[in-house]
């Protein structure tokens, strides 16, 4: 396994940030970015928040977006003119990210409502040029943006050479090499032999000759191995492609395979180096062979095949990777179990310090991460801890720096979004804590926001059912007193692998169907922009479907695997309905059965308290 890093977080984060070489030029390399473009003979150049990969969690090497505008969210676009520019973000990082960039140099659009074609449409003239990196755009993303210019005869045009790297240079760091190694069956459930072997079935059943993998995640649940090239994940940077028979060939820098690595990839698969896929995609092209390609790909692997019929289709790891067997099922709950333990002891020291004014966002975060390492099983945080005091917690995706942190004061709300990786499986939760006296409305808001997440923890659903579909249970409370988030309700969590795990969702965008044994968060929210931010977030398994009483469809429900107590300061129980009340007394006594043994008496007694019965008046 990826030994422990010490420090999992890593505090060289803490000084002012503002991408991943800090804050000293971002005005000289735009300039220098432009001047690139003029030599170029291009009008505009487009700068996602991606790689070769289409991986959410990027190396330094590949934060492209991140080193020439300062944002350092998960997700957006940067569109360069020669004269003007705009980053697209989702609203997790609206408030972000005029936090982190020039608004003078970049204005910051919010989508899906404003759309880069259209910004381009009205910033160019006809018979202007804009550039892409092939390797870094999906063929669905290209035919948006085409679509969206088309009759505005603007061109787009693929780039042989990514323009960032050419400004970057030698500053640019190293590409990773964090070494592989195998996951034992007894976590994974399954042998990578069998899945192969499956991965290969479905392909003959589909008449396709291959398939390329171009997913990480993918490639580490097929092969059960696990790596360490980005922060908080374990996944190795790497491609693969898999024969509808024989052995499959796997990309991957040589110098992160160690002997035993080397031994239990050797029965699987061929190992080459990376350089090599352009002529093994050349090779199927000339061939004529028929290759399936997930949608994700980027363009660049389609046109690498040419001459192949290229077939999109999904990425047959993804379902099995997302339904969770037995073992993968057994290791969620005794994960859980032991981080709800954990959060427990934090949760405990946070109500006895945080009276005496001395904390801060910094200081919490690093007492959370040392509380998890006392397991002896972390490998890793899941994930960039979000702790968020007061205002800072009404940015969804914050990121404390040492310019930013502020300590947690009394009448002030503390959120606190994180998660570990242990080999039994990851866990992600947030909790929004009273640091003292709450006012009414972040208790009536609070509420809101509880009886969303018990509207969909408690769910019965007939087979077939999507995540778009149970979005609005979340959001029904907070629409009634016309509030509303500006993020997903649920995102699919794997199994020691991303914290981001597709194709499950809870969302407005959810349109994969929830299927038994998959894993989803339940995380409705609140952000006073200015005041406080609110996020309740447990981990959902979804239930093998059963036919219940009279039904005469079978229907599923979720388990929640997450045990850990809700601040029953910030509730309003007169806003509660009894079936609410109900279901929160029966989760307290359920975490206080299940963790209490696990805690010292000090701490024990804290949860018997912080999970007592709810009195409604």
């Amino acid at each position: 396994m990826p030994a422990a890093r010490g420090a999992h977080y890593d505090y060289a984060m803490f000084q002012t940030y503002d991408g991943p070489q800090g804050q000293q030029d971002n005005a000289g390399r735009l300039a220098r970015f432009r001047e690139l473009m003029a030599r170029l003979n291009l009008d505009a150049v487009l700068v996602p928040h991606a790689d070769e990969y289409m991986n959410e969690y990027l190396p330094p090497s590949n934060q492209r977006l991140a080193w020439l505008t300062g944002f350092t969210g998960s997700a957006g676009l940067a569109v360069v003119a020669r004269k003007a520019a705009a980053l697209f973000v989702d609203g997790r990082y609206i408030l972000q990210a005029p936090q982190q960039v020039d608004t003078g140099a970049f204005e910051i659009l919010q989508v899906p409502a404003a759309k880069p074609a259209d910004w381009i449409a009205k910033s160019l003239k006809a018979g202007a040029v804009v550039g892409f990196d092939p390797r870094l755009i999906s063929p669905a993303a290209l035919d948006d943006l085409a679509k969206g210019l088309d009759g505005k005869r603007i061109k787009l045009k693929a780039l042989g050479r990514n323009p960032v790297d050419t400004i970057w240079g030698r500053e640019r760091p190293s590409l990773p090499q964090g070494p592989i190694v195998p996951h034992p069956i007894r976590y994974a459930g399954k042998s990578a032999d069998e899945k192969i072997r499956d991965v290969q079935a479905e392909l003959k059943k589909a008449e396709h000759d291959a398939v390329v993998l171009t997913s990480p995640d993918s490639i580490c649940w097929l092969f059960n191995i696990r790596g360490a090239d980005v922060a908080h994940n374990p996944i190795v940077l790497a491609t693969a492609i898999v024969p509808a028979g024989g052995k499959p060939e796997l990309f991957v820098d040589a110098r992160k395979i160690g002997a035993e690595a080397k031994a239990h990839l050797a029965p699987l698969a061929k190992v080459s180096e990376p350089k090599a896929v352009e002529a093994r995609l050349a090779a199927l092209g000339k061939a004529k062979r028929t290759v399936r390609l997930g949608p994700a790909a980027a363009v660049w692997f389609e046109k690498k095949l040419r001459g192949a019929k290229a077939v999109k289709a999904s990425d047959p790891c993804t379902l099995p990777k997302a339904r969770k067997n037995a073992t993968e099922i057994k290791g969620a709950r005794i994960a859980h179990k032991r981080d709800g333990a954990a959060m427990a002891r934090f949760l405990a020291w946070l109500d006895r310090e945080a009276p005496g004014g001395a904390l801060d966002e910094i200081s919490v975060s690093k007492k959370l991460e040392a509380v998890r390492s006392e397991t002896q099983a972390l490998k890793e945080i899941s994930f960039d801890t979000i702790s968020g005091a007061g205002p800072n917690g009404a940015i969804v995706h914050y990121r404390v720096t040492t310019a930013t942190n502020r300590k947690l004061k009394a009448g002030e709300l503390y959120l606190v979004d994180s998660g570990a990786q242990y080999l039994e499986g990851t866990t992600d939760i947030t909790r929004t804590v009273a640091i003292g006296k709450p006012t009414r409305e972040m208790q009536e808001r609070f509420t809101r926001v509880l009886k969303g997440h018990i509207a969909v923890a408690t769910a019965r659903f007939p087979k077939g059912t999507r995540g778009i579909d149970l979005d609005p249970f979340a959001r029904r409370p907070l629409w009634e007193a016309g509030l509303d988030y500006d993020h997903g309700t649920g995102h699919g969590v794997g199994s020691y692998l991303s914290v981001h795990e597709g194709p499950q969702s809870i969302s407005k965008a959810g349109m994969a169907v929830l299927e038994p044994g998959m894993i989803v968060s339940n995380e409705p929210g609140y952000y006073k922009t200015g005041g406080y931010g609110i996020r309740i977030e447990n981990l959902l398994l979804v239930s093998e479907a059963e036919k219940v009483g009279g039904g005469e469809r079978e229907t599923m429900s979720f388990e929640t695997l997450t045990l850990v107590p809700i601040d029953r300061r910030l509730i309003l129980p007169e806003l509660m309905s009894e079936a609410e009340v109900a279901w929160l007394d029966a989760y307290h006594a359920r975490v206080r059965d299940e963790i209490g043994p696990e805690l010292a008496p000090g701490d024990r007694q804290w949860l018997t308290a912080a999970t007592e019965t709810i009195r409604r008046q």
